[in-house]
């Protein structure tokens, strides 16, 4: 069976219909919601900078009323990625399926690191503690011999968090190899995707101060 990155699914209680966000090709995460009473799905892509859901496509508002993308983006909003079967829904008039994944070409969904994150930084609903792993990486950051140096050299912030989270995450996962950057970079794309207000917002501004008073 082909696996879908995408969230586990929930249920809604504004409307009979279940939801979960699926990574895009194009490159973002979207929420899909289907109908439990009827052959009837929607879209959203979720906004970067706000984090709202942005109806993709027609959508009837009478089957989708925009507080329902609201409810479902607030239920669903640390969930992790994980890679999953497809969804199919039996009811006494159709069997609907979803629609065949949307698969990035860098999948990380499934890498060791990744999954250590998700592990270490889950709590008991199951949703990442963006505080906790943010404090986690902090300390880390703060003794780092190398990302002193970097400090020094005047490096750019991305730069840094890139070295961090590399290292860490290597750590983490109990590997000796790191990652290279570009899979680093996709590992914190998928985690801003969680929850997308910027996975690693209060790392971004430590690492800020640093440089500021260098």
């Amino acid at each position: 069976m082909l696996n879908v990155i995408r969230t586990a699914a929930l249920e809604l209680t504004i409307i009979p219909a279940i939801a979960y966000k699926q990574k895009l090709r194009s490159g973002g995460a979207g929420i899909k919601l289907m109908r439990l009473d009827m052959d009837a799905t929607a879209m959203a892509t979720i906004d970067k900078r706000t984090g709202e859901a942005v109806a993709y496509g027609q959508v009837d508002t009478a089957l989708f009323p925009l507080e329902a993308f609201d409810e479902a983006v607030e239920l669903i909003a640390g969930l992790p990625y994980s890679s999953r079967g497809k969804i199919t829904l039996n009811t006494s008039n159709y069997s609907a399926a979803v629609d065949k994944p949307e698969i990035p070409e860098i999948n990380m969904v499934e890498s060791d690191e990744y999954k250590a994150i998700i592990v270490r930084y889950k709590d008991e609903k199951g949703k990442i503690n963006y505080t906790l792993m943010n404090k986690d990486f902090i300390q880390y950051t703060s003794k780092s011999k190398t990302v002193a140096n970097m400090i020094s050299n005047r490096a750019q912030i991305d730069e840094i968090l890139v070295n961090v989270i590399k290292n860490r995450a290597t750590f983490l996962a109990g590997k000796k190899e790191n990652l290279d950057d570009n899979h680093v970079k996709v590992l914190i794309e998928m985690l801003d995707e969680i929850d997308p207000r910027n996975a690693f917002k209060e790392l971004r501004s430590y690492i800020s101060r640093m440089l500021s008073r260098s």
